[in-house]
């Protein structure tokens, strides 16, 4: 899958909520209810998207946030891809 450039990954970031370039990937923090336990469990309802994708994010796990980080790393950058992956993230809420 290709590249993206500047300006369709800009453009990309405007159809999504909250998520944001960092480097040579696209973040987004998702806060849930329940402290670390709805934390884990937002993880764990991400798992089977990602698996079906066979495309998977970074995650990072603080008491009741969840980082989310993704990026196609054989690319070595964004691809078209890794705002497929967070679209369907973003919509288990």
């Amino acid at each position: 899958m290709a590249l993206l450039s500047d300006k369709e990954i800009e453009g990309r970031l405007e159809q999504l909520t909250d998520w944001q370039r960092k480097g040579d990937a696209i973040e987004r923090d998702f806060k849930r209810d329940g402290g670390f336990v709805g934390a884990v469990d937002f993880v764990n309802a991400l798992t089977p998207v990602a698996e079906e994708m066979n495309h998977h994010p970074d995650l990072s796990v603080s008491w009741d946030t969840v980082t989310v980080s993704i990026s196609t790393h054989s690319e070595g950058g964004i691809t078209g891809n890794d705002f497929e992956l967070a679209k369907r993230i973003e919509a288990l809420g």
